[in-house]
């Protein structure tokens, strides 16, 4: 009954993908071209990891967390 790796058992995980923890800690941009790859429909915003944002949801929107440093802070999500 032990499972290990991946839960959810979704077989078409890209059609239902919604958030990119595997993109945390590389560059705003490898990070863009993996979520582009995933869902080539959204616009994906690169925002500094301290700046305000709207709270609004927008199935349309990926926003990327960056540091100063240009690397992902936190798993970036449609919203």
């Amino acid at each position: 009954m032990a499972t290990s790796g991946e839960t959810g058992g979704t077989g078409g995980a890209a059609a239902t993908k919604d958030s990119w923890p595997e993109v945390v800690g590389l560059s705003s941009e490898e990070a863009k071209k993996k979520i582009k790859e995933d869902k080539p429909d959204v616009d994906v915003q690169i925002v500094p990891a301290d700046a305000f944002v709207t709270m609004d949801y927008n199935t349309g929107r990926v926003r990327v967390f960056v540091d100063s440093n240009d690397k992902v802070t936190k798993a970036p999500r449609i919203g």
